[in-house]
């Protein structure tokens, strides 16, 4: 069952620490999803994100998965989890932003969304309903329904004619969800999103709208886009004082450590965002002690652990000037030790949070936190 437990909440800001229960295990909030997009976190093997990284729940992508390696495999392989290897829980997007972020090669249409593959050109159409067939048969506990996310800058008659027509996706999503079962024994929890661009009063629309269909969950999605940091949060903090409390929250594609804390404090319980391994396959090292690009000749010569607090043993044991020797040499070791380091900081970083919440000093603790973490050395 989908169930979620508020242990305490913060006497000042919107943060709390709770758990959310599903048919794989439970997910100690807030929480940080790695980025699994083809059902594999890049460079990482499944033993060291369980052991290692301590990830809790990943994101993989309905979109990639559906193009390569085709739902009938998965189908085969009894579902994502067997044919990957991961036995906790996990999310699925819907696609909806992959679909979105094809630009030019894809029309959306009141149907769905037509668009054209990345990989060879073929022609495919996405709709609510088979989107909801798509992530049943790849079997993520959590699946995200279809909606369309609008681009950053856009202008309020688009973003309003968007945001509707994501609400009426929904309705298609939510019927074609409840007239089908999951196929592989574990309970599927249907998420809606939350949309309306950075217009405060779209916000508040979509966010009574999504309420009132009372899901287990409920998403924030079109933020993260390039909007600046001050309009994600003023957008965040509309929608979480409209979402129902006793709900959890997940704030899609977000984001840097900053912001992964300033929304814990708005009330967000879940995030997912590729910047901490696509940052570490480009040598931006997120550490205890503030931000690293490893390939500067400053850590030539500088033989201190990458990230003394590091729960992984690699940053612990190696140097900074090991490192970056690794990726001046373009070892695959090197992005590999940096994803494992970058995962790892995210997920001490929300277990933290947690941690002060359950104290009662996290705003006095989050200041603190940013100014550190965000420092560059």
């Amino acid at each position: 069952m989908f169930e979620f437990d508020i242990d305490k909440s913060d006497e000042k800001s919107q943060a709390r620490a709770g758990r959310l229960h599903t048919g794989r295990g439970v997910i100690n909030t807030p929480i940080f999803m790695p980025v699994g997009t083809a059902a594999t976190v890049k460079g990482v093997h499944m033993a060291e994100l369980e052991e290692t990284i301590a990830a809790e729940i990943i994101l993989a992508n309905t979109y990639h998965l559906y193009i390569r390696p085709g739902i009938p495999l998965i189908e085969k392989a009894k579902g994502v989890h067997r044919f990957g290897g991961w036995e906790k829980p996990m999310l699925t997007d819907s696609g909806g932003y992959q679909v979105y972020s094809l630009g030019q090669s894809r029309k959306i249409f009141e149907k769905g969304v037509e668009f054209r593959s990345h990989i060879d050109g073929s022609k495919h159409i996405f709709t609510p309903e088979s989107v909801m067939d798509i992530q049943r048969s790849i079997g993520a506990d959590i699946i995200m329904a279809f909606d369309e996310c609008t681009p950053y800058p856009c202008d309020w008659k688009y973003a309003n004619t968007s945001m509707h027509r994501t609400h009426r996706w929904l309705e298609r999503c939510i019927k074609r969800f409840n007239e089908t079962e999951e196929k592989y024994g574990v309970v599927q929890t249907l998420a809606p999103i939350v949309q309306g661009s950075v217009y405060t009063d779209l916000r508040k629309i979509s966010a009574e709208y999504i309420a009132g269909t009372d899901q287990p969950i409920n998403a924030i999605g079109g933020l993260s886009v390039g909007e600046p940091k001050e309009d994600m949060y003023a957008m965040t903090d509309v929608v979480t004082s409209i979402l129902p409390k006793e709900k959890p929250r997940y704030l899609m594609g977000v984001g840097t450590p900053e912001n992964l804390l300033e929304n814990i404090a708005l009330g967000i319980d879940m995030f997912d965002c590729v910047l901490p391994t696509r940052n570490a396959r480009h040598g931006l090292i997120y550490t205890h002690e503030g931000i690293i690009n490893i390939k500067n000749a400053k850590w030539m010569e500088d033989f201190s652990a990458i990230d003394e607090e590091s729960t992984a043993d690699t940053s612990r044991f190696h140097s900074k000037a090991f490192l970056r020797h690794l990726f001046l040499s373009k070892e695959l070791l090197g992005p590999q030790i940096a994803t494992i380091q970058n995962l790892s900081f995210y997920l001490q970083l929300v277990r933290n949070a947690r941690k002060h919440i359950l104290l009662g000093d996290f705003a006095e603790w989050k200041n603190q936190a940013i100014r550190q973490y965000s420092q560059r050395l």
